[in-house]
């Protein structure tokens, strides 16, 4: 089965939504959008064979300032004809790696982990030949350029992904979507497109067969209540498609019937819009479920999880360096935050909760504490800012995520990592089948994919494809980019 998201093949944004389309598709009709898609790409690789150029150039330019090494000295047209090179190799090396293609990253995070690895690859490829060959090369000058190189393409994408989304506000290149169901399903859809600039797909209402529901308002899932759609009654007909000038259906019902399907997509195709769907095709005793890209699709399929031993070592030799750094120089910060909450409300600062760890391991897990001293421990927790439970500074420390910051401490103590599945309560753990036990096979994180998502509004349990999607793929690369996005999660208030 081929999938997609209308004309172009591309991967979602969440693991656990794979909108597949196997229909054809009725001619485009917005003549701005199919160009604006074009353009995007070509885009990119110019904005990133500026800013690795600009890059290159810039660390050379420190180089020269610092006064470092034997102070090789190189002339300027040289200099720029060699970082445009470099540049042309990286984006060639990127583009081998998928960072072109539309709906390209996974929370973003992905085309972080891109870059990150590309950066490394290209500087060995560098080092190996300045340090074989009689080619003269500061090794200092690899350095300031190791360390501007991915952090300016980090910067020039991450306002790449803001402007087209600006554009796509504005109503350049956006194609208008229905969605056919306002339950879960549909929710998550609609989160996935809107937290995916880069696809162009705007979805601007509901279409749901439950007439309570019609006249509601549906927002973007997660902390921050920015973007909302209607809900209209249903069932999808030709008249609701062409007043709205639709060009996509997404069916987000995966139990919906044959005949209401194939009605539903009569109805599109009449108005000469395409249609997509989400279908139900995870069994609940399935086998290890390993998601994979194939040809810009993320599919599910069989297999096993991988040992890795090495990289085990070293996430565990980064996670002690990192704990240890960030315990010492934010000790300031920790006192300050212990003293408010003392303030704020009474009860101690720091919260200790049984949590659940790797292999079913129990381990007393730390947390400033966010909530009145009255609240049960143990029940589900808070997914509302507005919870009665949660002191004012709680809120506060919630949404900065800095309630999280003493689990340092289970990540020194070798209980947790920085970067991993959520650790849950014992009392839920005990309600967990086989598939969401596979979360336990690997130590728990500090952060992770679910913490970047819009299902955040969601149980952990609930939405387990993240974990499964990391623990599959889990490299240094990918846990690095996940502390960068979660440090601008965290700096955003959200």
């Amino acid at each position: 089965m081929h999938s997609s998201i209308g004309v172009s093949k591309a991967r979602e944004e969440s693991p656990n939504l794979a909108i597949n389309s196997v229909l054809g598709q009725p001619v485009e009709r917005r003549s701005t959008t199919a160009p604006f898609r074009r353009a995007i790409a070509p885009c990119e690789i110019a904005a990133d064979l500026l800013t690795i150029t600009s890059a290159v150039t810039l660390g050379y330019a420190i180089y020269r300032a610092a006064g470092l090494g034997r102070h090789i000295y190189y002339p300027f047209r040289a200099t720029l004809a060699v970082a445009f090179a470099f540049a042309v190799v990286m984006v060639l090396m990127l583009d081998r790696v998928g960072a072109y293609r539309r709906g390209n990253s996974l929370l973003r995070v992905r085309e972080t982990e891109q870059v990150l690895r590309v950066s490394a690859e290209a500087f060995l490829v560098v080092f190996a030949v300045s340090f074989f060959t009689n080619f003269r090369f500061s090794r200092w000058l690899l350095v300031f350029c190791l360390g501007l190189v991915p952090l300016l393409l980090f910067a020039q994408k991450n306002f790449i992904y803001f402007l087209v989304r600006v554009l796509h506000s504005r109503g350049y290149g956006n194609e208008k979507v229905l969605i056919y169901g306002s339950g879960s399903t549909g929710r998550r859809v609609f989160s996935v497109l809107r937290n995916s600039p880069k696809l162009g797909l705007d979805p601007i209402a509901f279409v749901d067969d439950n007439a309570s529901k019609v006249g509601s308002v549906i927002f973007e899932m997660g902390y921050e209540r920015r973007g909302s759609a209607p809900v209209i009654q249903g069932p999808i007909d030709r008249g609701i498609i062409e007043q709205n000038g639709v060009d996509l259906v997404i069916v987000a019902i995966p139990s919906i019937g044959r005949d209401q399907f194939v009605r539903t997509i009569d109805e599109a195709f009449s108005a000469n819009a395409r249609v997509s769907f989400v279908p139900s095709h995870l069994l609940p005793s399935d086998p290890w479920v390993d998601y994979q890209d194939i040809d810009g699709v993320l599919l599910a399929s069989f297999g096993r999880p991988k040992r890795r031993s090495g990289y085990e070592i070293v996430k565990r030799v980064c996670d002690l360096l990192c704990s240890l750094t960030l315990m010492t120089i934010g000790a300031p910060v920790f006192l300050l935050l212990a003293l408010i909450i003392k303030l704020d409300s009474q009860g101690p600062a720091l919260f200790r909760q049984e949590r659940i760890g790797q292999n079913g391991k129990s381990f007393r897990m730390y947390k400033f504490r966010t909530m009145q001293t009255s609240a049960s421990p143990y029940e589900y927790s808070p997914n509302a800012a507005a919870d009665p439970r949660i002191t004012r500074v709680g809120r506060f420390l919630r949404r900065s995520s800095l309630d999280e910051l003493p689990q340092l401490l289970n990540v020194v103590q070798g209980q947790m990592s920085l970067v991993g599945p959520r650790p849950e309560m014992p009392f839920i753990v005990q309600q967990y089948n086989e598939r969401h036990r596979r979360r336990l096979q690997v130590k728990p994180g500090v952060t992770g994919l679910w913490q970047l998502s819009g299902d955040r509004a969601f149980l952990i349990h609930e939405n387990i494809e993240y974990d499964l999607y990391y623990i599959q793929h889990r490299n240094l690369f990918m846990d690095l980019a996940i502390l960068l996005h979660t440090a601008l999660f965290a700096m955003r208030g959200i």
